[in-house]
């Protein structure tokens, strides 16, 4: 009988189920004091001055540009590499997205052709930390500045690099605006939920950016609930056409009790991608993941391994293998236009030949904090058994 090895399971202990109970009998449930306790220790995790705790990583994306009224007309750019959310929210404003392929070999969208891709009408990029491999945030500050567009807002999707460290320091302060997912599958869950982190709560002029990112996620609404149901304080304005994207206080229970215990689960997952490294280092096929270069480190959130001189059917092939032995895998991502949305924007994937050559021959290999070394090293024989059955 096979071991069961599913992709991504939450690692949820008795702590965060006793932190939820304690929410539900407090009368409290709603964005309220845990969610408030929650965005001051996210600030201080990702040594930055300011979170906002939102519902999804996909509604902070799009709270910047709706607080900083990016619409139809300006340009965005962003990567084809990445989740449909970082571009869809663009869509949403009647932009449609400038795609720049990734740099050759890398997850990561190119530099050199971020620059030649500016023009007067951009207004923001959106870079994207690819399963936890922080973009080089300083080189996109240094191409800005060469171009002397230092006005573009600078957001880094970093919905997969929570725990991460650039240069020494945690990502969280280094673009203007950084997104984070706390989505079921990702390291760190409150089952949905997301967060914007900055560390300018003045950026471009603005009195009190924070409490404009919180309107904007309330309806506009110049009280939160909180407020509102303090004796007699019924009234309140609406000042903007806001969304809902709060997190509630359920969710952020549980997020605070992730967050003291998440370098524990940062260093369970990085012996599990140790192990992969250890055997998958031996094959000439096999070209590992990104894990460190100097001070900047990965959160472990994906294992993308490539194999050499795969092609999409090869690894379709692989991964049944693995899939009839209960090994679940996975691919990240599918480049955007090869989806049917963009496809009838008028995007094609012959125009990104880097990211496609990236998607055709990658594998994501089971990498989650509750797994065991010993079921690890199952996984990575069982992998390199079905890759070698396939090359022949």
């Amino acid at each position: 009988m096979n071991k069961k090895i599913p992709f991504s399971p939450p690692d949820i202990t008795q702590a965060e189920i006793d932190a939820v109970v304690e929410v539900l009998k407090s009368g409290w449930i709603t964005s309220g004091p845990k969610t408030a306790e929650f965005e001051i220790k996210l600030a201080e995790y990702l040594e930055t001055s300011k979170a906002v705790a939102l519902n999804s990583a996909t509604a902070g994306l799009e709270l910047v540009l709706k607080v900083f009224d990016i619409k139809e007309g300006d340009e965005v750019i962003t990567t084809p590499y990445t989740y449909t959310a970082t571009a869809s929210i663009c869509l949403h404003r009647g932009i449609k997205p400038t795609f720049v392929d990734v740099k050759k070999d890398t997850f990561l969208i190119d530099i050199d052709k971020l620059a030649e891709a500016i023009t007067p009408k951009t207004k923001a990029i959106y870079t994207v930390d690819i399963a936890g491999v922080p973009v080089d945030y300083d080189a996109v500050r240094a191409i800005l500045k060469a171009k002397n567009r230092e006005d573009i807002i600078f957001v880094s999707d970093s919905s997969h690099s929570f725990g991460a460290k650039y240069k020494g320091k945690r990502v969280g302060g280094q673009a203007d605006f950084h997104i984070f997912s706390f989505h079921a599958v990702k390291n760190f869950t409150t089952a949905e939920g997301g967060a914007l982190s900055f560390g300018n709560n003045n950026f471009k002029g603005r009195e009190d950016l924070y409490k404009e990112f919180k309107l904007a996620s309330l309806h506009g609404q110049s009280k939160d609930a909180l407020s509102k149901m303090k004796a007699g304080a019924w009234q309140y304005d609406i000042v903007t056409d806001g969304y809902k994207c709060n997190l509630t206080d359920m969710a952020s229970a549980i997020g605070l009790v992730q967050l003291a215990r998440y370098e524990e689960m940062l260093v369970k997952r990085k012996a599990i991608f140790d192990i992969y490294s250890k055997y998958l280092g031996e094959k000439d096929w096999a070209i590992l993941p990104f894990e460190k270069e100097g001070d900047t480190v990965t959160s472990y959130h994906l294992y993308l391994l490539r194999v050499k001189d795969f092609n999409e059917e090869q690894r379709a092939e692989v991964i049944k293998i693995l899939a009839d032995k209960d090994i679940a895998t996975n691919v990240h991502f599918i480049p955007l236009p090869m989806f049917t949305l963009y496809k009838n924007l008028g995007y094609k994937i012959e125009d990104y030949p880097n990211a496609y050559a990236q998607y055709a021959n990658e594998i994501s290999v089971p990498l989650y904090s509750l797994l065991t070394l010993e079921d690890a090293e199952y996984v990575v024989k069982e992998l390199i058994k079905a890759v070698e059955q396939v090359r022949g």
